[in-house]
């Protein structure tokens, strides 16, 4: 169980995202959107998605470092092991609660209001159900091991250098075998969403305006005066004979 859950899942859900992005990008163009309601209703919309973006690129952003960047690298620059835990907790937890408060306004937005909650697509509640429990169980992880409740447990050595490993197609699964069960959790929580990504809105995570900036300049002309001062006012259409 332990080889299929972090040996072989991880490769399956990487998988599942790849091939989702190829086939909405093939069949599903039009689809490829963040479904928006924002006619529906704004105040809500004001509050939730810029503290769940923001909230989450910071989130995304703690993980990048703390998965990626190995303990030697930063203890080469002279950050060692305390102050990069207090940087990463104190940052962390408030990016996690802004991102989780966001979420939360977001979906009660859409319990009620009802033409929100009829624009919704196929698969929103299980998107969103995963969404919250990763963050809720990546908090809980950070909770439970600052205060010291994982038994000194230290993700840098365990979690990170198993994700590492992913890179190499070589992970030590054993090492996520031992993690405790919420950080454990969280990482299923997490793939799973990758997983999910393609089959529901948050396609729209990998769409970039790049056309925008090459396209040609829309040119505005006022009208002369002078040409429409004598013409009589017509319809905007003339019978077709």
């Amino acid at each position: 169980m332990d080889l299929l859950l972090w040996g072989v899942f991880p490769y399956v859900s990487v998988a599942l995202l790849l091939a989702g992005l190829v086939w909405r990008a093939r069949y599903d163009a039009f689809g490829w959107t963040t479904h928006s309601s924002q006619l529906h209703e704004s105040r809500l919309l004001r509050i939730g998605s810029p503290l769940f973006h923001f909230g989450m690129a910071f989130v995304v952003a703690g993980h990048v470092v703390g998965l990626l960047i190995p303990m030697s690298w930063t203890d080469a620059v002279g950050l060692d092991d305390h102050a990069y835990h207090l940087m990463a907790v104190s940052t962390g937890a408030v990016a996690g609660v802004a991102a989780a408060a966001g979420i939360g306004v977001l979906v009660w937005r859409r319990l009620r209001t009802p033409a929100v909650r009829k624009a919704r697509v196929r698969g929103d509640r299980l998107m969103y159900a995963v969404l919250l429990g990763a963050l809720a169980l990546g908090l809980t992880a950070t909770v439970l091991n600052s205060t010291g409740q994982t038994d000194g447990y230290n993700y840098r050595e365990g979690v990170s250098v198993w994700f590492r490993g992913l890179f190499a197609l070589s992970p030590d699964y054993r090492l996520m075998a031992a993690a405790p069960l919420a950080f454990r959790l969280h990482v299923l929580f997490g793939f799973t969403l990758f997983a999910l990504i393609p089959y529901s809105r948050l396609v729209h995570m990998f769409s970039a305006p790049l056309k925008y900036l090459f396209r040609p300049f829309v040119v505005y002309r006022r009208r002369d005066p002078r040409l429409t001062s004598n013409r009589p006012d017509r319809r905007g259409w003339e019978r077709v004979s």
